[in-house]
């Protein structure tokens, strides 16, 4: 129900401010304004995005947990869906989300109402996950193949 009232607020909210900074800026700076917060908005977010790329890989490469570059990312999207839409209520708030101290904030908070679940079965078996059973066989640099194997991986 929420999201029905997000969707009937946002266009009447993004009107009221057009009329409103059209009465001050008249017609044409208004309309200025709104295609330069777009193409601004549209550079910070591609060169917003490198880095953010950059860090998740990074953080790949290093073994790390990727969930801040992850959410990172996802936030210098939604900056860009929202600063693409027409309108100063949007603009505003993607601008918000290109700001990193703010991306933080919100991440935190997001953070602290994610509850981890684990099923039944992972608690019964002591937080393993599951397991593979194999046989191997050691086979050193000076022994020949055995029977069978094709001795590719052999120097």
């Amino acid at each position: 129900m929420w999201l029905f009232g997000l969707f009937v607020a946002l266009p009447l909210i993004e009107i009221a401010l057009f009329v409103i900074v059209g009465g001050w800026l008249t017609l044409w700076p208004t309309l200025a304004l709104v295609v330069l917060t777009t193409v601004l908005g549209s550079f910070v977010v591609r060169r917003q995005g490198r880095a953010a790329m950059a860090g998740l890989q990074r953080t790949m490469q290093e073994l790390r947990q990727p969930a801040q570059p992850l959410a990172d990312g996802a936030m210098i999207l939604l900056a860009g869906v929202l600063l693409i839409l027409p309108g100063f209520f949007t603009d505003s708030l993607g601008l918000l989300l290109l700001i990193p101290p703010v991306r933080s904030v919100i991440v935190r908070a997001l953070a602290a109402r994610v509850v981890v679940v684990r099923s039944q079965a992972d608690w019964r078996r002591g937080g393993v996950g599951d397991a593979i059973e194999t046989e191997y066989h050691e086979v050193k640099p000076d022994q020949k193949p055995l029977p069978g194997q094709s001795g590719w991986t052999q120097k």
